[in-house]
Parts: C-alpha cells; sequence; structure tokens
C-alpha cells in the first residue's frame, strides 16, 4: 500500500456494497498474524473481494487501485474526516471504477424490476439503494458492472437508459457529468430520497462532494447532520428549491428538510435565472390573474419594474445564516384569511409552475407550515425580508397534544386518516404550540352506517384550539375517499383558524380544568363529543367520543366546563372520602365500607356516603360477550400515610404501620401491613364500562380497596381508641380471606355510566307531543273552534311521521284516515276496522290519559 497524489495518478476505485469487510488495520498486519487468524481473513468475502478487483484493476492496465474498506485508517478521525470530503474527487479523478454486484449472478445487467429476487431493495440490485453508491455512479467518467462472480455485465456509457430509469437521474448527467444540465439543489437531493445508510449521518456525508460543499464529521449528532448540510448549502449558494421539499409533507417549524426523503418526487423542479423569474411572475401572478382589469397600464408597468429590480439586487442573491435564523429577500402574497399567514414564491419551478412555500409569523421569524389547497389572491406579490426559521431552541418549552380516542370504536368509528399527515400513537407532536400556527385534521368513519367526522387540532393567535366538523354529505359525497374529506375539512376550516383560536374558553393555569363540545351527526342517533384541557404537564389533553345523542340537535353546540356537562370516558369522579392516603404517593380519597364488605369492580346505588352494592363488572362480563384475560388483572400501589402521621414517635417505630389522619379529628385509623388493589387504567377497562353504560347508568363503581392484615383507630399517642367509628368500621364483614381485612376503598363515578341531560330541543318536542295528544283524546269536536285545534293536532302528527311525504308513494294511510273518528270512541270493540289491520286479526288499542302521561312525562 503507498500514498499517492490522485490527480497525476492512473488508477482504478472500486465500488460496493460492505459485508464482511477487511480493515486498514488488518490489511497491513496481515503478514504478522499468526496462521489461523491470517486464514480467516483470507476467507472473508471483503478479502476476495479485494483480490478479484486487483486482479481486474491488473487485466486493465493500471498499477493503482483504491478501495474504501483498507484504504483508510478509520482509527484516525482527521484521516477518515480528510477522506470523506475527498471521496467525491477520488472517484472523479478514477480513469475507471468497478462497480460491484453482490446479489446478481447472471451475465446480463437488470433492465426490469424483480421484486421476487430483490425484495430488500426496490425489486433492483442493492447496490442502487444504498447513499454512497450515488456518487460513486455520477462522478465517475466510466463505470463498469461486475455481477457476483466478476463478470463484466455493463457499463454507465451503454447502460445510461436503464440506470435512469432505476436511479431518476437524467441520462445527460450520467454520461457527461453535473456539468451537463444545470441542476437545482432539490433535484439532486431528490436522487438520494430512497436511499439508506447504515449510520444515519451517513445520509448527510455522502452527499457533500455532490452538492459541492465541506464540513467537518461529527458521527453521533444524528439528523443534526442532514440540518448542517444544507446550512452549508446556503451559504455558498442562492438556490431556493433548498426549500421546495415536499410542499404537502406534514412539518413544523423549520424550513430545512429532516432528511433526504423529504425531497421525494422533486426531481422535475428547476431553478431559475432572474430573468425567467421575472417573466413567469408577469404571466402567472400579474396578468394571468387578471389584474389588467384593476390597475392602470402605467402602475402596471411600474410594478413590474420594481419586481426586475429587486431581483436584480444583491439582497436577492444573498441568504444569509445566524442562530436567529435564515435571512432571505423574496416576494410573497399575503393570505386574506390571517394576518400572519403569507405565500413565498421561489426562483425554481415544479413542471413550469412557480414553486411556493406556506409561512406563518411568530416572534418576528417566519416558520414553514403545510399548503393550503386555495389559489392565490389576485395581487401583486411584494417582495420582503424574511428570517426563517431553521431549528428549535433546545431550552424552549414544548408541549404536546395527548388524544385519546379509543372508545369512538364501540360505535363502529375508526381513525381512518389524518391530513395534512399521518403520526402514529395517541401523541400529537406537530403542533409547536410556541412559534408556529400548525393544523391538523383526523378523520372518524363508520364505513358500515356511512357516518364520519373529522376533528381539527390547531394552533393560532398563540393559543391552541379544537374544532369538530361533521360531514352531512357523506352520503352525496360516497366516491369522496377519507383523504379527500381530510383535504377538504383542512382547507375550510384553515380559513377560519382565527376565529377558532378566539372562541376557544380561556384556560385558568392554576386549574386542571375540562371543557367539551359536541357535534350531533345528521341522520343519525349519534353525537360526536370532545373534551379539551391542560395537563399538570403542560400538555394538552382531546378526548374524542361518539355516543347516542340525548335529543334532536342539528347544530354544533359551544364549548362549556366539563364540570357542568357529561365528562369523558376514561375520567373518574371519586366519591367525597373520610381518609386520604397515598397510593405510590398519589392522593387518593377513600370511603369506610360500612355495613358490607366491598370486592374490586363492586357497583351500586351511592347515597350519603354510603354505597349500597347491586352487581359487579366483572360477573356482568359474559352478557357483554368480553372475555376475561390480563388486561382486566387489577393492580398492586404501596400505601403511605400523611406526614403527619409519619411523624408520630409511636409510628417511627412501628413501620409496618400506616396512619392517616382522620380530617377535623384527632384520631387516626392505623393500618397494619396495607396493600391497595385497583382497577387498571387500560382501553380494555373503559371498552368494558362503556359496554355496561346502558346499564349501569346512574351508579357508582369501586376502583380501589385497600387490604391489611388488622387495623385499628388510635390517638396521636399510639394508644388504641375504641371509638363509635371504630365500632362502625367492625360493624361489617371485611374478611376476604384468612387474616386478610379490607377496611376501605375509592368510591368513584364513571362519567361513562352519567345520564345525558335532555337537550331543550328535545324537551319542546316531547312538550308539543303530549300537548296534541291530549287535544286529540279530550277535546270535543262539536265546536268549531276545537276542532280546528283538533285538526292542527292531526296536522302535527301528519307532519311529525311524515304521511305527507309517505302519501306520495303508497296513497292514503288508512289509520291516520280513520283517525279522527276513533278519537271519538273510548272502546276497543267499538273501533272501526282499519284496512289490513282487521284483517289480520289486531286491534288498534289506544293508551288512555292516565296511561300515556306515564310514557311521556318529562
Amino acid at each position: 500500500m503507498k500514498e499517492l497524489d490522485d490527480i497525476t495518478t492512473s488508477y482504478a476505485i472500486l465500488s460496493h456494497r460492505w459485508g464482511a469487510e477487511v480493515s486498514y488495520e488488518e490489511m497491513i498486519g496481515v503478514m504478522k498474524m499468526e496462521e489461523e487468524e491470517r486464514e480467516e481473513v483470507r476467507q472473508r468475502h471483503g478479502y476476495q473481494k479485494i483480490i478479484k478487483s486487483c486482479e481486474q484493476a491488473k487485466k486493465d492496465g493500471y498499477k493503482w487501485l483504491w478501495i474504501d474498506t483498507c484504504c483508510i485508517d478509520k482509527r484516525n478521525s482527521s484521516e477518515l474526516s480528510e477522506a470523506i470530503n475527498s471521496m467525491y474527487r477520488w472517484y472523479q479523478n478514477a480513469q475507471v471504477c468497478y462497480a460491484y454486484f453482490n446479489d446478481v449472478g447472471e451475465s446480463t445487467f437488470p433492465t426490469k424490476r424483480d421484486n421476487s429476487k430483490f425484495d430488500k431493495s426496490n425489486g433492483w440490485p442493492e447496490w442502487f439503494v444504498r447513499g454512497w453508491t450515488l456518487q460513486e455512479l455520477i462522478a465517475p467518467k466510466q463505470v463498469e458492472f461486475f455481477s457476483k462472480n466478476w463478470v463484466r455485465i455493463g457499463d454507465k456509457q451503454s447502460s445510461a437508459w436503464e440506470l435512469e430509469e432505476i436511479t431518476g437521474i437524467p441520462c445527460d448527467v450520467l454520461t457527461n457529468g453535473l456539468a451537463a444540465q444545470r441542476l437545482s439543489v432539490a433535484q439532486i437531493m431528490s436522487w438520494a430520497a430512497n436511499r439508506k445508510t447504515t449510520r444515519v449521518e451517513d445520509r448527510a456525508y455522502s452527499l457533500m462532494g455532490l452538492l459541492g460543499v465541506n464540513m467537518p464529521m461529527l458521527y453521533g449528532e444524528g439528523k443534526k447532520a442532514f440540518q448542517r448540510l444544507q446550512l452549508e448549502i446556503i451559504r455558498v449558494s442562492s438556490d431556493h428549491s433548498i426549500f421546495a421539499w415536499g410542499p404537502w409533507m406534514w412539518q413544523t417549524d423549520s424550513v430545512l428538510a429532516k432528511d433526504p426523503s423529504d425531497f421525494r418526487g422533486c426531481g422535475t423542479i428547476r431553478r431559475l435565472e432572474p430573468v425567467e423569474f421575472v417573466d413567469i411572475l408577469r404571466r402567472k401572478y400579474i396578468e394571468g390573474e387578471g389584474l389588467d382589469d384593476i390597475d392602470s397600464r402605467a402602475r402596471r408597468q411600474h410594478k413590474l419594474a420594481a419586481l426586475r429590480g429587486a431581483l436584480d439586487s444583491h439582497q436577492f442573491h444573498t441568504l444569509t445564516v445566524s442562530n436567529a435564523g435564515i435571512q432571505v429577500f423574496l416576494p410573497i402574497v399575503s393570505s386574506h384569511d390571517s394576518p400572519f399567514h403569507l405565500r413565498a414564491i421561489l426562483a425554481c419551478t415544479r413542471n413550469g409552475d412557480l414553486v411556493t412555500i406556506a409561512l406563518v409569523s411568530s416572534r418576528g421569524s417566519f416558520a414553514r407550515i403545510s399548503m393550503i389547497d386555495s389559489p392565490l389572491p389576485a395581487t401583486y406579490p411584494d417582495f420582503k425580508t424574511l428570517r426563517l426559521i431553521h431549528h428549535r431552541d433546545s431550552n424552549e418549552t414544548r408541549h404536546e397534544i395527548v388524544l385519546e380516542d379509543e372508545l369512538v370504536s364501540c360505535h363502529g368509528f375508526t381513525r381512518c386518516h389524518t391530513y395534512p399527515g399521518e403520526f402514529t400513537g395517541n401523541t400529537v407532536t406537530p403542533l409547536s404550540l410556541v412559534v408556529a400556527d400548525d393544523l391538523i385534521v383526523i378523520v372518524y368513519a363508520n364505513h358500515n352506517a356511512r357516518r364520519r367526522f373529522a376533528i381539527g387540532l390547531g394552533y393560532s393567535l398563540g393559543r391552541e384550539w379544537v374544532h369538530v366538523v361533521d360531514d352531512g354529505d357523506f352520503l352525496i359525497r360516497k366516491e369522496e375517499d377519507c383523504w379527500k374529506f381530510g383535504r377538504r375539512v383542512y382547507n375550510t376550516i384553515s380559513k377560519a383558524r382565527v376565529k377558532h383560536a378566539q372562541i376557544m374558553p380561556k384556560h385558568d393555569a392554576c386549574r386542571n380544568e375540562l371543557f367539551i363540545k359536541r357535534a350531533h351527526l345528521p341522520r343519525s342517533a349519534w353525537v360526536a363529543r370532545v373534551v379539551w384541557g391542560r395537563q399538570l404537564a403542560g400538555n394538552f389533553k382531546v378526548i374524542v367520543d361518539v355516543r347516542q345523542c340525548p335529543g334532536c340537535c342539528n347544530e354544533s353546540h359551544g364549548w362549556a366546563a366539563a364540570s357542568t356537562v357529561l365528562a369523558m370516558p376514561k375520567l373518574m369522579a371519586t366519591a367525597s372520602g373520610s381518609y386520604l392516603l397515598k397510593l405510590d404517593g398519589r392522593p387518593t380519597k377513600l370511603s369506610k365500607c360500612i355495613g358490607q364488605r366491598f370486592a374490586l369492580g363492586d357497583y351500586g346505588d351511592y347515597s350519603r356516603g354510603k354505597l349500597v352494592r347491586t352487581g359487579n363488572i366483572f360477573e356482568d362480563m359474559p352478557a357483554t360477550g368480553i372475555d376475561f384475560d390480563d388486561s382486566y388483572r387489577s393492580a398492586i400501589y404501596s400505601v403511605s400515610g400523611s406526614e403527619l402521621g409519619r411523624r408520630l414517635d409511636w409510628v417511627k417505630s412501628q413501620d409496618v404501620l400506616a396512619v392517616e389522619q382522620k380530617p377535623k379529628r384527632t384520631e387516626y385509623l392505623a393500618l397494619h401491613h396495607p396493600m391497595a388493589i385497583s382497577l387498571p387504567v387500560n382501553e380494555h377497562v373503559s371498552l368494558l364500562l362503556r359496554a355496561l353504560s346502558t346499564r349501569l347508568a346512574g351508579k357508582y363503581l369501586v376502583t380501589t380497596v385497600i387490604q391489611c392484615l388488622d387495623f385499628y383507630t388510635v390517638d396521636k399517642d399510639g394508644k388504641q381508641w375504641n371509638s363509635d367509628d371504630y365500632w362502625a368500621l367492625n360493624d361489617g364483614d371485611y374478611s376476604i380471606g384468612t387474616g386478610i381485612l379490607t377496611p376501605l376503598c375509592a368510591i368513584s363515578y364513571p362519567h361513562v355510566w352519567s345520564i345525558d341531560p335532555l337537550c331543550k330541543q328535545r324537551q319542546k318536542r316531547f312538550k308539543s307531543i303530549r300537548r296534541n295528544f291530549y287535544m286529540l283524546m279530550d277535546m270535543p269536536s262539536h265546536n268549531s273552534d276545537m276542532r280546528q285545534k283538533r285538526n292542527r293536532a292531526i296536522e302535527f302528527f301528519s307532519d311529525l311521521f311524515g304521511l305527507k311525504h309517505l302519501k306520495n308513494y303508497i296513497g292514503d294511510i288508512a289509520f291516520f284516515k280513520r283517525l279522527p273518528p276513533m278519537m271519538e270512541t273510548s272502546s276497543v270493540s267499538d273501533l272501526p276496522s282499519v284496512g289490513a289491520t282487521e284483517e289480520n286479526g289486531l286491534r288498534v288499542r289506544l293508551l288512555t290519559v292516565s296511561r300515556f302521561n306515564s310514557v311521556m312525562r318529562y
């Protein structure tokens, strides 16, 4: 091995997919190794690859061959950094590059995608999906391809058209190099979008030569390497296409892409010269918008001159990078819907159309947000100096939205799509809640019932907001899939994001408040409900649920405090308890088990501090069709008393006791070896509570029981006190096994079991039904005024049941045609026959007024 100059030396170079390779250290020391160790090195596939490539180079008349595996001393960080920064030049100056395909056994170049053979590399040899091989394909003037048996199967020049199909790299670039076309940064990035590297940093480092930049290697920095690469490009180039990645990508704050994958689909982006830019701006955004009819010719010419002057300025051609952001000078079009939003027009095109990016102003800087699918306003673009955010302060407070929507499945709804981006799990992270205005739409659908709705989570005017939208046109728009529906909702509510932010209820920073909103799903018996609130950690919780509608509501209700209306599943209201213990450090109210023994999952009626057991949720599981499994097994928590109780001298000497002072009393309850058994907090238990909600509406539930070996009341000196409360405690049966007692339990009210208050619209409708029914039953018909009232009552019921509409299809309905004379009889035997009703042997029996009252009274 010898170090030579790559400019004056004639040499060959190897491009390959790494496997079991031979390092520099092993290569220079192979002859000094023990025989067994030396033989192991020689048997490696990497060693055989070195031998074969050397033989090929010698056969082609070259004295020198460079191979990255054994020609770089990776123990030396400076040498490694120099090699990576020089790699593109070394491949470019090589007389020939041998590209070795270790997964191609045939003697011909693969020209068709074969997913069965190359299933892990998109249907092509793995060499084409590796990050480093991109520059190794483009940089050398001559590239020859070899199969795994070292049979020559083609070269870059003769296979250029096939290589363009495989890699997306234009044929001209493959045959003549990067100088063959005026390439944009986005174009070059797009070639690496689908490539992979073993180290995440190498996705950036492998592109340095192609993009003409150098920077130090910092392995361990992760995805920050790609951010550094983009900043280095901006420092040496004024190419705006670096901001043109993924126009529909979901991005928070930064105008820089996260990795090369964000440039997928950017292969047609072309950078523009200032003259071209002015011409397209004039045609697309001035004359093309019909502004000739708005402004005078002189004003238009003045505007065009101003555009040309701006594009010729030094300011337009200079991009400045600092820790405060990236300063650029761009034409912008402001939004009519929000004073904070605008679109910046970049000096590049995609398929002939100018590329724009959506920005939002925050604290003097601009962050990138997802594009709104709406045309640009018909206005002249104005040039403006913008400071674009390119990083997030590590000390900045971050907030997240925790989404709980598991219980929508109880009525057959599922989370079917999110727009504009996807996320997994229940944590929504795109909302920075600090510097960016952002929005995500989540679509829920019941495809069997053909009903769906969407939830919008957004951040505007320095505050988060939530909005629920039903799809009343789902039946009409059945050809519209969930993605299109999500996009339609996104475009609609994004225009009113300021309004949605303004109507959100104000949050008390000192209280853990919850607010609720609901929207009726048209032509269904369901209502979508959303609970929103801030958690103690500063994050926000949004809970989505679907329930049977308590009334005939046709519009969305406003926000209301959850303390005055039904809250949501997974929320429990704990009944008042006389004791406050800490379960795993969490304060929990507990009640005395008076008069009976309680088990975990018991439910019943609760009044004046006493629960009367009527059943157990686990005993009721078979009736719901839910099988018991490990998901329902109880959770065990440690028990501790108050700080005051632990400071008592006699407690310190008997650490097996957990003592809690009773409120406003001088006596204590001593628990000997206490242990808390609680219901697990998970989706399975929540679904079980929901399944039982209809039958157990209004019931209370035992969610925790305290087990101990013994308990008694004591005074502050540790003396046992046989108080009235002590004997009251011992009136019950607390034993659940030999020597185990259950003196305390936590009683909670599952909000999913609460009874929805009847909506005012429905109460009004029932009142009308009751009044008109009485009118039919009681009023005599001999008076003309009374007869008119009876006719109006009959008209009311006809409208209620849609009889006029049905009459157009099935003619007169016999029952309601004979209704007036039927109202005048009180005996079933006196009723006249009513068409098919009598033929089927059926009789119409009217409820008496007294019996009807029991049904209709609200």
